[in-house]
């Protein structure tokens, strides 16, 4: 039976310093392979055990990292293991085959976005007028698709982010915030339909999941198997569903622990 394993990275199978979680005396710490330099500094890790897992995992299943990063900041990513053949970036916006987006497919996505939600720059005005200065670090566009606010997490207020939902709700765009960012998405901009669109091209008749945050929920619904860190949105809300595994692992352990989770399951065990 051809399997898929369609993965979140960031903060799923990848970690930033600040997002490892590593609670154990540091001489007992597992030993980190950097994958992702950023401005010629290291800025995401996995364990040497989980890149392990990954290099087999490649062998055992069609692996798809299914992301929100645009293309450009998942093209700085290197992973271990064979080269991935499919990727999704831009939460579905685009559908990489080979590290190409495929034309078609965005140009699909791009026509229904136009139809169901109100436009980027709507969103982008009121993100402008209403995100305070005091905690607002940076704003940014993605790929033409959605936007996100770069902020101090410390000093932001809890009601803001919930204003923003709401509003955003209204005008069929969602509201995600993930460690420093806050991310504005269209509804209808979502992993499960690019990786629906995978399974289909592959014939992959088994699909297995993982993410962390809401953007990653219709992903783990529509997957056959899937997996949630003790960490993140998703944990926070404790959400879950019947065929969803809710791992008591945090941090880069977790990351690891979803790879054994893969591969056990890829190869029928």
């Amino acid at each position: 039976m051809p399997v898929m394993v369609a993965s979140d990275l960031d903060r799923t199978l990848i970690y930033s310093a600040a997002a490892l979680a590593l609670t154990m005396p540091d001489a007992r710490a597992p030993r980190l392979l950097c994958v992702e330099v950023h401005e010629s500094r290291p800025l995401s890790y996995l364990t040497e055990t989980a890149a392990r897992l990954l290099t087999d995992l490649g062998d055992a299943a069609v692996f798809v990292p299914t992301t929100t990063r645009t293309r450009k900041q998942y093209l700085r990513i290197n992973l271990p293991g064979p080269a991935p053949a499919y990727a999704v970036c831009a939460n579905g916006g685009h559908l990489l085959v080979d590290g190409v987006s495929d034309p078609d497919w965005h140009a699909a996505v791009t026509a229904r976005l136009a139809d169901e939600c109100a436009p980027l720059a709507e969103v982008q005005a009121h993100l402008a007028a209403f995100a305070d200065p005091l905690w607002l670090r940076k704003q940014r566009v993605a790929d033409d698709l959605f936007a996100y606010l770069v902020v101090e997490r410390e000093l932001l207020p809890e009601e803001w982010v919930k204003e923003l939902a709401v509003w955003a709700e209204n005008r069929g765009w969602t509201v995600s915030l993930q460690g420093r960012k806050i991310y504005a998405v269209p509804k209808p901009l979502t992993k499960s339909a690019a990786v629906r669109e995978v399974a289909r091209r592959t014939g992959a008749e088994l699909t297995l999941a993982a993410g962390d945050s809401l953007l990653d929920a219709d992903l783990l619904l529509a997957a056959d198997r899937g997996w949630r860190p003790g960490h993140g949105e998703l944990a926070d809300a404790a959400w879950t569903a019947p065929h969803i595994t809710a791992l008591p692992e945090r941090g880069v352990l977790a990351g690891e622990r979803i790879l054994r989770e893969f591969l056990r399951t890829a190869r029928g065990q």
